[in-house]
């Protein structure tokens, strides 16, 4: 369920949303509701919610300041409401990465649409911010400064839909298998076989991303036969399904 923090000093049309909107049909839950904008941000620090509703004129602090001063600190996505059509609204608005605008009186449909973009958002951020720190975890864009290590890499990046081995992958650098084994422990902090994995599951990530592939084909494009076993080191590696994943996406 998603977080939602209603901001409006109208009491009505807040209590409207509040009431009226079927928020568990979209997978949302109201946590808090505000009057203006200081209160708003007390919301918001307490409740810590996903996607903020706002209106745009109120009383001791307007929805625009409520958001400038949450800004650093606040992962939330903000709907703007407002009666006004002043593009300087609006300019602000899109200068602070509002994702939706809506004029009152506005369709339950337009409304509707606005949380389900608001979502869509969050779940982008979400993906994109497990992959980040499944590179920063992993350290696969690391540069080791070490040729062998580099031109290795290298090979499992063009090579890794194949059932590859440090064996043959040693052979191609003319190295012997030990001795290439104990520069990626010494370069990397892992073996080649993890490696190698991590590879694979970075590159199963970004092809998740494409709701049009299914699991059983990303595990072959990276060169897993057994879905099973590729989703167990999915898992393993990210810490959610590969359909979990896509999900997200």
């Amino acid at each position: 369920m998603k977080r939602v923090l209603i901001v409006e000093d109208e009491e009505m049309v807040r209590k409207g949303i509040v009431l009226t909107v079927d928020w568990q049909s979209m997978g949302c839950m109201v946590v808090g509701e505000a009057s203006n904008g200081i209160e708003g941000i007390e919301a918001i620090e307490k409740y810590k919610p996903d996607i903020v509703v706002t209106d745009v004129q109120m009383p001791k602090m307007d929805g625009i300041q409520m958001i400038e001063a949450v800004a650093d600190n606040c992962d939330a996505r903000f709907i703007i409401l407002t009666a006004h059509s002043d593009f300087d609204y609006a300019r602000s608005a899109l200068r602070l990465g509002v994702c939706d605008y809506l004029l009152k009186p506005f369709k339950d449909s337009d409304f509707e649409a606005a949380i389900d973009r608001a979502k869509s958002y969050l779940s982008h951020d979400e993906s994109m911010s497990i992959e980040e720190a499944f590179l920063e975890r992993y350290n696969l864009n690391r540069n080791t400064k070490n040729k062998y290590i580099e031109q290795a890499q290298d090979y499992v990046r063009k090579h890794y839909k194949n059932d590859i081995t440090i064996g043959e992958v040693a052979d191609y650098l003319d190295l012997s298998e030990g001795y290439l084994s104990r520069l990626f422990k010494k370069y990397t902090d892992y073996t080649f076989v993890n490696y190698l994995t991590y590879y694979r599951i970075h590159v199963a990530m970004k092809l998740l991303k494409d709701c049009r592939w299914k699991i059983y084909e990303v595990a072959e494009e990276v060169g897993y036969t057994d879905t099973t076993y590729f989703s167990t080191l999915f898992k393993k590696s990210v810490g959610i399904s590969p359909s979990e994943f896509q999900d997200r996406c």
